[in-house]
């Protein structure tokens, strides 16, 4: 297989990231790399800041092979506002389209877009195959979230007063064609779950889009036969790993542990809500709050927890901590919402619940029947051999380029990967 150049346009990479998306990202293009590629990502500083002002929590990161261009406009925030507002990118069009033409590449990559460049960036790359990777719902709500006013399931569209409600400024360029105009330029789009795909299409979006799941190493999982850690918690605990927003649904999972004496609960990560989180949590001695944990010490927590418990209240696109779990050997227990249980179908490594009731039952199944909790943990490792690790997906991710080169008319890229050995 001829190696290609591919460049990921993206508005977060670590360090300078927040949740998954960036995170994805980076995997995807170590991967490529690994796969004999050269990969390019530009990625914006200044839109990180204009959320962030304080330096990101490490920047001692390897590159994994990859060139990463941060943009910088040299007048912060106005940026990234500037590109919010008129859809395109306003300050740094220059330098990208500068970097796309020396580069040469035969695939541009968008995942993030908002605040690089928003649909306008859609239109650069020249030859380049064109691929959209829709790590959140953005192209279809303006909070990324489809969680409307900040309270509830978006079943319609009130966007001009939701964005309010989120201290957004409203996007005019939504309420007009352009956005449609844009997405002509993309060979193909990718959600990351079958749920995402229909959600798009429920929501207007008028292109068909291919299902590509996100991935981890296959060297990330746990073997049977590894000596086990020392536990990182002396109790039996329940482990929650996300950003601590009210979307990820813990303001119902914490009063719980109150009548659940039997295990903690021990939450990883920061966010916005985390005030509220840990006032909540004041009553009950069983709720720990770790913050940020090094995805090192991670492994070490995932794969001593009785469960991950995923109790998000939005739709998520995929719930990459899920998978992170069962190649750890640790079962899940999430909501029955979004592509939650379509991973728990495709694993069988988990249990599903939809009330409060619902989760303190399956809390207790999979702590006290042991038999339960070896059989889903044996059934997600083998799932994330089988569907989520690099060596099955990556193979996944370049069929969808070669079909889009062929589309394209791009022969040279479509030869290239023709040789592909596709799961």
């Amino acid at each position: 297989m001829t190696a290609l150049r591919f460049c990921m346009l993206t508005t977060f990479y670590p360090p300078y990231n927040f949740g998954g998306d960036g995170i994805a990202v980076q995997r995807l293009a170590e991967g490529l790399v690994r796969a004999g590629h050269h990969v390019t990502v530009v990625h914006d500083v200044d839109a990180y800041h204009a959320l962030h002002p304080e330096p990101p929590p490490s920047k001692d990161i390897g590159t994994g092979g990859v060139e990463v261009v941060p943009l910088r406009s040299g007048l912060g925030p106005l940026s990234p506002l500037l590109t919010q507002q008129m859809g395109r990118p306003v300050l740094n069009g220059r330098r990208i389209r500068g970097l796309l033409a020396r580069g040469r590449f035969d695939v541009v990559n968008f995942h993030n877009v908002s605040l690089i460049g928003g649909p306008g960036l859609l239109a650069y790359g020249g030859d380049a195959v064109r691929v959209y990777m829709a790590h959140e719902h953005w192209l279809v709500c303006p909070t990324h979230v489809l969680w409307r006013h900040k309270r509830e399931l978006c079943d319609r569209h009130e966007c001009f007063r939701c964005s309010l409600k989120y201290r957004r400024p409203p996007q005019l360029w939504r309420y007009s064609g352009y956005l449609r105009r844009q997405l002509r330029n993309v060979d193909a789009f990718i959600a990351m779950s079958e749920f995402s795909r229909d959600k798009h299409r429920e929501h207007g979006f008028p292109v068909e889009m291919e299902v590509l799941p996100g991935f981890l190493n296959s060297s990330a999982s746990s073997t049977s036969s590894a000596a086990p850690e020392p536990a990182p918690h002396a109790r039996p605990y329940f482990l929650f790993v996300g950003r601590l927003e009210q979307a990820k649904g813990l303001d119902d999972v914490i009063p719980l542990f109150r009548r659940y004496p039997d295990a903690d609960l021990l939450i990883a990560g920061e966010g916005s809500h985390g005030p509220a989180l840990r006032a909540l949590a004041e009553a009950s001695p069983r709720v720990r709050f770790l913050g940020n944990v090094s995805p090192d010490a991670l492994r070490a927590y995932y794969a001593g927890a009785i469960a991950l418990l995923v109790p998000s209240v939005c739709y998520e696109t995929f719930g990459i901590i899920l998978i992170e779990s069962m190649s750890q050997g640790s079962p899940v227990i999430a909501r029955r919402l979004g592509p939650f249980p379509e991973i728990i179908r495709q694993s069988n490594a988990g249990l599903l619940f939809s009330t409060a009731e619902e989760l303190l039952a399956a809390m207790s199944r999979v702590q006290h029947e042991p038999g339960l909790r070896a059989g889903l943990a044996a059934a997600g490792r083998h799932a994330f051999q089988e569907r989520w690790s690099e060596s099955v997906v990556i193979p996944r991710y370049l069929d969808v380029v070669r079909r889009a080169a062929a589309r394209r008319g791009s022969a040279r890229v479509a030869r290239a990967l023709s040789t592909l050995e596709v799961a």
